[in-house]
């Protein structure tokens, strides 16, 4: 699935990126509707992890799907 794939079907994965990421709150995966960028600046917030890491886990997560 592309990116652009992702973000129209973003409703139906919402659920997904919630099991794998339990600290975004619904706002947060809201406003993400599978943007990428805005995604990794969410995980890098709300787990404190580096930049390289939150795209590797994003890149990861929308490879899976």
């Amino acid at each position: 699935m592309n990116r652009d794939e992702i973000e129209g079907n973003w409703n139906q994965l919402v659920g997904k990126a919630k099991e794998q990421w339990g600290k975004l709150t619904d706002n947060d995966l809201e406003t993400a509707r599978g943007q990428h960028q805005y995604l990794v600046g969410k995980l890098q917030e709300r787990y404190g992890i580096a930049l390289n890491e939150a795209k590797r886990e994003v890149d990861a997560f929308f490879e899976k799907l």
